[in-house]
């Protein structure tokens, strides 16, 4: 059985590549009692707030019509954002060498947060570079990658 995001993403993907965007990720979760549908979307020129209401209008009634969610939720469409989360290969191979931040959920060498260069991404694990030295992490021990912006 599908997922509720891969459902949504799979009603969702045309109706935003038909308005020339892409589907950067779709979340379906839970966040202080309330349940969240949340669309991410990107543009190479950047989403604005009229890209992002075209998408919530044009997708409205195809959720309603199809029905994939049977708790009520709030929907939202947003940015992908200049530090988004990095998921599927395809998005750590897209920034391969980008200034990343790896989240764990237990500490390795006494640290649960990373800052570093992306090198590399192979069936979940992710290796970056921090003060020239390639750490591993492996796909069981990553909470959260996504791209860091510096001044």
């Amino acid at each position: 059985m599908r997922s509720i995001s891969e459902v949504v993403e799979a009603l969702a993907r045309p109706v935003v590549e038909g308005l020339g965007l892409i589907l950067w990720d779709v979340e379906y979760l839970k966040e202080g009692g309330q349940w969240y549908l949340r669309l991410y979307l990107d543009k190479e020129d950047g989403v604005s707030i009229e890209d992002c209401e075209a998408v919530s209008r044009a997708l409205d009634p195809i959720l309603d019509r199809e029905d994939p969610i049977d708790d009520p939720y709030i929907f939202e469409v947003a940015s992908a954002g200049a530090e988004r989360a990095l998921k599927r290969p395809s998005d750590f191979l897209a920034y391969i060498g980008h200034l990343v931040e790896l989240r764990t959920f237990k500490p390795k060498g006494g640290a649960k947060q990373f800052l570093g260069n992306l090198v590399s991404e192979e069936n979940g694990a992710v290796t970056i570079e921090v003060d020239g030295e390639n750490i591993r992490f492996e796909k069981n021990e990553i909470a959260l990658v996504r791209l860091r912006i510096t001044i």
